[in-house]
């Protein structure tokens, strides 16, 4: 019988992930940029807010805020009664130190961006200021927020792990033995192996209903399948090449659920080199394009075609506009009519890590029916990554996961004009409209009018192809029949297994 930590898999009550295939970086919010800090520093802290798992925002913390109604300044009141795992009480002195420790420049390594909409967050940064003016604890329970330009998403940056709330005065080794007020303790780390936790009994919004939580790490997904199978684990990520496997399978496939998640495959166009600078050859690579043979290939099928950059799930995606569909016909006429009827010659850079090469040879060989000759450059990914921010490569496969489940998120750092190169925008698209429409969206505090705003600015760069638009990606999972509540979160710190339990057949 399979047994895990010492607990048969028919009487364990501890719950076991294995959705993590590497080491955490640390558990210390303030160096929170990766998936497994992020996940594992959501069970163990609170932010002031924070996210459901179909990333709703919800009150953390905070039990309730106002906003100005110049949308400049955000009031947060803060629940009393709450300690931290080592029965200090969490007061409104512990956000500034938190936010403080962030932005510090003695802070390496860490991400402190979410923050820098706080007016001064971003010179105190830069080592150019010695507070933060626009944070200020009114009383005990009471912080006030003043922004530097109103953005109406701001509650959502604040559910990122980075602006978790820590204890003062944190010692040297916080990130191997945190301590915050979340619903779960942390009780050991075995590195490359597993972290475990334990429910928090005096957590303000209820224990979790199950007694410990196990974060196992498996760097391969076949082990992973093998544990899944053996009842070692509880939630499986399906690797890609398993898909059909079991979806065709009825007993495999009554385990299965599924969530689109916010992740969008392209490929970066360098509007500003040669022949790539003209609209026409753009658009004609998106029509040799195919993205759905692609789709269908190399992920199983795992997502949706894109026509645009904002997935379908988030307010603002548009799931019915037609898409480049390929036309082999079409790309050669655009590429005769932008002056190049015998074709072109560019390179196309990608990572080395599954599945991008397989996808860029794909791509190589749909161009080469229109005349477009490519040359494939592959690198690891940071390198991949550093030459195409330099504006050196010509197009460059790329993908991006959301930070914040909204629309904003893709628009503003792929593609507008302020993030060129380092920024995110690495298509150096520039385009007054497209701009002025996100900028105007970041401000518009009215949801409907910001979804119309960010429905106007997505049509505009599909129409310019800054990028050939390949798919949004879908997640898998094979969830226990004896595991209940389990939701499939949409942005990954979404599910905190809080109300999760194992109810074993007797």
């Amino acid at each position: 019988m399979a047994c895990t930590g010492g607990e048969t898999s028919s009487t364990r009550r501890t719950l076991i992930d294995s959705r993590d295939t590497y080491d955490p970086r640390s558990l210390d919010p303030a160096l929170s940029t990766d998936v497994p800090t992020g996940r594992a520093v959501g069970y163990v802290f609170d932010g002031l807010v924070r996210f459901t798992p179909d990333a709703q925002v919800v009150p953390g913390l905070a039990r309730s805020w106002d906003i100005s109604t110049d949308g400049m300044t955000y009031t947060f009141h803060l629940r009393t009664g709450v300690k931290f795992h080592d029965g200090r009480p969490f007061s409104a002195r512990n956000v500034i130190y938190s936010f403080q420790r962030v932005l510090d420049p003695k802070t390496k390594g860490g991400r402190g961006w979410p923050l820098y909409p706080i007016d001064g967050a971003k010179a105190y940064a830069d080592g150019k200021g010695r507070s933060i003016a626009g944070l200020t604890a009114r009383d005990d329970s009471t912080i006030v927020i003043r922004l530097s330009e109103p953005f109406a998403i701001f509650p959502k940056l604040l559910a990122m792990p980075v602006a978790a709330i820590v204890p003062d005065s944190v010692p040297s080794n916080f990130g191997e033995h945190p301590i915050g007020t979340g619903p779960w303790k942390f009780v050991e780390w075995k590195h490359d192996d597993y972290l475990k936790f334990a429910a928090n009994p005096d957590y303000f919004d209820g224990p979790p209903k199950a007694d410990s939580l196990m974060a196992r790490i498996v760097p391969e997904p076949s082990t992973a399948v093998a544990e899944f199978e053996s009842g070692n684990v509880d939630v499986l990520y399906v690797p890609e090449g398993e898909t059909q496997n079991w979806e065709q399978t009825d007993e495999k496939k009554a385990m299965l659920e599924s969530a689109p998640a916010l992740r969008v495959f392209y490929i970066a166009i360098n509007t500003t080199r040669g022949p790539l600078a003209d609209k026409r050859v753009r658009q004609a690579l998106n029509y040799a394009t195919d993205a759905k043979g692609i789709l269908d290939g190399i992920v199983s099928g795992r997502g949706n075609l894109a026509a645009g950059v904002i997935p379908p799930a988030l307010p603002g995606g548009d799931s019915t506009r037609k898409g480049y569909t390929r036309d082999v016909a079409k790309a050669k006429q655009l590429l005769a009519e932008a002056g190049f009827p015998n074709g072109i010659d560019i390179e196309l850079w990608s990572s080395q890590t599954p599945p991008f090469p397989r996808i860029a040879q794909a791509v190589q060989a749909n161009l080469k029916e229109t005349g477009v000759r490519v040359t494939l450059v592959q690198r690891d990914a940071s390198s991949m990554r550093e030459a195409a921010r330099a504006g050196k490569t010509d197009m460059a496969l790329k993908d991006w996961f959301a930070d914040y489940p909204d629309a904003e998120n893709f628009l503003y750092p792929l593609l507008h004009s302020a993030n060129k190169g380092v920024g995110g925008n690495v298509s150096f698209y520039s385009n007054p409209g497209y701009d002025k429409l996100v900028s105007e969206a970041r401000r518009e505090q009215d949801e409907a009018k910001r979804t119309a705003l960010y429905s106007q600015a997505d049509e505009i760069e599909y129409q310019d192809a800054p990028m050939i638009y390949l798919f949004f990606y879908r997640e898998l999972y094979a969830i226990q029949p004896w595991i209940r509540n389990f939701k499939v979160p949409t942005i990954f710190t979404g599910q905190r297994w809080t109300d999760v339990t194992i109810q074993f057949q007797r």
